[in-house]
């Protein structure tokens, strides 16, 4: 049996430059899904899902994250005092989950693209294989998508990406698996990924939409870009390059995730996360639809 993945990886070094100004001085991964931040839901998600070990890769201009996670003994202390018993233990609770997942941050350094977290972070990954997993994704599902990747690379043994039925029309916003073989309950054995293929372009009807099964392999790879990043300067270090370095000749996966995703890297995406979490909220749902009906409802002019 491969060995339980109890490390994970959160890039959360991005500028969040499509949500300007938004994002200005509030970090991306800080703005609110429902009543956590988005990367909260993360978190969540890898504890949820047996993760003892989460490193946060940030850059400047990233504090609030730790300031969310870190424990607050004297506002604890001060709710408390004033009867908010409620509120004093839901800040207790989210600082209970820092320690479950043993959070520890690192700063982000070297060449501009999303591979560059993941080699930053593996120094203290051994031979073992880490989960990466990106802040402004929220999945809702019966089981985690972190714990669906995990059982494929228990299965396996091997690399897995996290995949999603695609409209073909929509392949210029993904990158798209290569499918060599379905091998059956959603676990599809892939030579590679094309990113954002015009549709009459696209090699299947998958898209991958963030989540991953890093293994030593795919780190030599980065290490391996980064080395001749240094040579040229040139381009950027992308994780999708480095799988698909190995994949030319070794196995990787993919894994259909049972669930909903809600991207929230994008204002018109975000804006469907926000609203599908507060609709399902058993407060402000109600409120919410009563609120549409009457808009509905409202004489046109």
């Amino acid at each position: 049996m491969s060995p339980t993945i109890r490390r994970a990886v959160i890039p959360a070094a991005g500028l969040g430059s499509r949500l300007l100004p938004l994002t200005k001085a509030t970090p991306k991964e800080m703005l609110p899904v429902g009543d956590k931040p988005v990367i909260e839901h993360t978190v969540r998600e890898l504890v949820d899902s047996g993760i003892t070990d989460i490193t946060i890769v940030v850059s400047g201009g990233k504090s609030l994250i730790q300031d969310h996670f870190r424990p607050n003994p004297a506002l604890v202390e001060q709710l408390r005092k004033d009867g908010k018993t409620a509120y004093a233990d839901a800040v207790e609770e989210v600082a209970e989950l820092a320690r479950q997942g043993h959070i520890t941050y690192l700063d982000q350094y070297g060449p501009y693209g999303n591979g560059t977290p993941v080699l930053n972070a593996a120094r203290s990954f051994g031979d073992e294989p880490v989960l990466v997993l990106w802040p402004d994704d929220v999945f809702v599902a019966e089981v985690p998508r972190a714990q669906q990747l995990i059982r494929a690379y228990e299965q396996t043994g091997c690399p897995v990406l996290a995949l999603l039925p695609m409209d073909p029309t929509e392949s210029q916003r993904y990158g798209v698996p290569i499918v060599k073989e379905d091998l059956g309950d959603g676990q599809l054995r892939i030579t590679g990924l094309v990113e954002k293929p015009e549709p009459a372009a696209a090699p299947s009807s998958y898209a991958a939409i963030g989540g991953y099964v890093v293994t030593p392999g795919i780190i030599d790879e980065l290490r391996e870009q980064t080395r001749r990043w240094y040579e040229h300067r040139t381009g950027e270090v992308y994780l999708t390059d480095a799988i698909n370095a190995y994949a030319a000749t070794r196995a990787v996966y993919g894994q259909v995730i049972k669930g909903r995703w809600y991207d929230t890297g994008n204002p018109a995406d975000y804006l469907v996360a926000q609203m599908a979490f507060a609709l399902a909220h058993p407060e402000y749902g109600p409120l919410l639809r009563g609120l549409v009906s009457g808009l509905d409802e409202e004489p046109k002019s």
